[in-house]
């Protein structure tokens, strides 16, 4: 076996068996939820209906197909088992430590220094959120197609041009890669990737600097016209990848948009956000360096420290300027510094979508740049200095074995979602979002005293934090204490009032209200949300809910219809629009052959396995007169639910309506609070 191959053996099993903890991870209540445990549609598995929602679907603010197959496709495979699930992450990190190596071993030729990169790549504890959160499949996914679009980039380079001829070959064949099939390769490997996740809009920024090294094709970088010409020459080769990266930033841009999770320039000004880019960038390296108090949530502050700032610009600057007098004598350390940089620009917080400081996620692939630097410099400094094989062993050996320490000790807050946010509290306890993250978690496992303690301290904590309130109002009515928790909802609304009013927000305290009995003022948060954000279905559907409790069936239906206009693949704005039109006591909403159509959609996207979709499927057809096709239907409902321990004492009294050849008909308000 050759070194190369043991080497990549190696690094592959001690992954592998680093990262086993993550078979016993439960789902996540952090957009596992959204991706898979609350998605019918992924949970259907690899459906035509399904590939063709992937690629038109915008939800949660992402245009991310290629993730939501693997989703899908996991499903098909293991169905909700999550220690599955999460292990296919480990399996596409583990490809990507070595597809890492790989890719430096063949431009490079340098075997320990490739290894050395795809080892602290592999086994830093700043990447266990990218592997043991199964929503970051985004991350693992869309690192492995541009490790291939790289490996064929330079497949396509090192093949197809000789590094001897120098500029003047590369001045005769501006485009000479076009005409090479491991270039065009590369392009679809790049479409792959932001099809899974829209970060690696940068790549051709990437490509570029391996231009300059270790492809040598640039020749010397300097200020001059022929460093100018040279570089609009190997710019103009990659317009292809250029222009797949604007049209996937158009994209996301309208995605956020749409779904209402851009942040505005009122709410978190320019200067805030380039003080905390810079900062960000300096935390990140110290967190590279010494990884301690890592966790899942680090909330943007309201304010920054002014020297701070000035401190991290300067330090930033700085080195900028070390590593561009070294580029001659240590040209990767001019790599892997604006590696680093430039693949953390789209998610620095110059965007603003959540009120997130950084993200340990977000390091995954802008660290190589890091390690880059740290390998090669690593061997620069053996060469040097003449430091021994053992010294140097030694050295290595304890950097990586610390690390992979650390990982494991990091895995375990992974653990389930209690430990994951009381882990969160205890860095970060100063701020309101931790305490609420761990105050929904209390709350969802029934310990309503812990959840009032948490979501009481978020919002003191963050008081202008309307969603803070509104869960705080939400424990308080479950309470009985409605007098409090209606005076959190006016907080709550104040607050959407100052601070640009958002959409989401909105429709979260317009349920709460709903919930209280608060009708009147519930509707009124749903249509300003809607106002605000006409484009998101499911306020339409909510609204929908709300008209039907209060007995406005007409409207429900036309504001389900709108739900369904924006996204015809709800399976639940289906199943409720279906549902009324199968079963309304009123004769002029009812429309068997409609809520047939809607009925059997819904079916086919859920998968035939959903027992809520099977009897609203027999509702429409005993509205048709179809009964025996009804009877099949609720007999297959009845099923399903006894297997999973629901009840089915209602299904069963309108099996004996169809049985009798008599349709199901009801007030749609009752069938709303079911809802």
């Amino acid at each position: 076996m050759s070194r190369l191959r043991l080497t990549a053996l190696l690094l592959a099993l001690t992954t592998l068996i680093v990262y086993l903890p993550v078979a016993r991870e439960a789902f996540s209540s952090l957009d596992d939820p959204k991706h898979v445990t609350d998605n019918k549609v992924v949970q259907s598995g690899l459906t035509w209906m399904g590939v063709k929602w992937a690629f038109t679907t915008i939800r949660g603010g992402f245009w991310h197909p290629l993730t939501w197959l693997s989703h899908m496709l996991d499903c098909e495979l293991f169905g909700l088992n999550s220690g599955a699930q999460h292990y296919v992450n480990v399996l596409f990190h583990t490809a990507n430590a070595v597809l890492l190596m790989w890719l430096f071993f063949r431009l490079t030729g340098a075997l320990w220094s490739s290894a050395l990169v795809a080892a602290l790549f592999a086994w830093h504890p700043l990447h266990v959120q990218s592997v043991a959160w199964l929503s970051e499949r985004k991350d693992v996914l869309y690192m492995f197609f541009e490790m291939l679009a790289l490996l064929a980039y330079a497949k396509a380079i090192k093949g197809g041009w000789s590094q001897q001829a120098g500029a003047r070959e590369l001045n005769r064949l501006p485009v000479m890669c076009f005409a090479l099939p491991f270039y065009w390769l590369a392009v679809v490997c790049f479409a792959l990737a932001l099809m899974a996740k829209p970060m690696c809009v940068t790549l051709p920024f990437v490509l570029l600097l391996l231009d300059f090294w270790p492809l040598q094709r640039t020749g010397d970088i300097s200020f001059c016209r022929r460093t100018f010409s040279t570089g609009l020459r190997l710019a103009l080769e990659k317009w292809p990848f250029f222009l797949l990266s604007a049209a996937s930033s158009a994209v996301a841009v309208i995605a956020e948009r749409s779904a209402g999770m851009t942040v505005t320039l009122a709410q978190v000004p320019l200067s805030l956000r380039l003080g905390n880019a810079l900062l960000s960038y300096v935390r990140c390296l110290g967190k590279t360096v010494w990884p301690a108090n890592l966790t899942v949530l680090y909330p943007l502050p309201l304010q920054l420290p002014l020297s701070g700032v000035i401190g991290a610009f300067m330090g930033l600057l700085l080195v900028t300027g070390l590593v561009w007098s070294l580029r001659r004598q240590c040209p990767y350390l001019l790599v892997g510094w604006f590696w680093y940089l430039g693949t953390l620009v789209p998610v620095i917080g110059l965007v603003q979508l959540n009120f997130q400081a950084l993200g340990d996620h977000y390091t995954y692939v802008p660290l190589i740049g890091i390690f880059i630097g740290v390998a090669f410099g690593f061997k620069e400094l053996i060469a040097r200095f003449h430091i021994g094989v053992l010294f140097s062993a030694i050295a290595i050996s304890l950097v990586l074995g610390g690390c992979l320490i650390l990982t494991e000790r990091q895995l375990g807050y992974w653990r389930n979602d209690e430990a994951l946010f009381r882990h969160a509290v205890a860095v970060n306890g100063q701020y309101g979002g931790p305490h609420l993250n761990l105050g929904v978690v209390y709350f969802e496992q029934g310990r309503r005293v812990d959840a009032l303690e948490q979501f009481q301290a978020a919002a003191r904590l963050a008081p202008k934090s309307a969603i803070a309130h509104i869960f705080f109002a939400r424990v308080l009515a479950e309470t009985g204490k409605t007098d409090e928790a209606l005076s959190q909802c006016r907080e709550a609304q104040q607050v959407l009032t100052q601070n640009s009013e958002q959409p989401l927000l909105r429709f979260q305290l317009g349920s709460v209200l709903m919930q209280m009995g608060h009708y009147d003022e519930a509707l009124n948060q749903f249509e300003q949300a809607t106002r605000l954000n006409p484009d998101n279905p499911s306020l339409y559907y909510k609204a929908g809910l709300l008209l039907l409790l209060k007995n406005r069936d007409t409207d429900a239906v036309a504001s389900i219809r709108q739900a369904l206009l924006l996204d015809p693949d709800d399976s639940s704005a289906l199943l409720l629009l279906a549902d009324l039109l199968a079963s309304d006591d009123n004769p002029q909403i009812r429309n068997g052959a409609e809520a047939v159509a809607l009925a059997e959609k819904a079916n086919a996207l859920t998968g035939g396995l959903q027992p809520a979709a099977l009897d609203v499927l027999a509702m429409a057809y005993a509205e048709t007169g179809r009964f025996r096709d009804a009877q099949q239907s609720e007999h297959r409902a009845i099923r399903l639910a006894a297997a999973a321990g629901s009840d089915t004492n209602g299904m069963n009294a309108r099996l004996e309506l169809y049985q009798s050849s008599r349709p199901f008909h009801q007030r749609q308000s009752e069938h709303a609070v079911a809802e």
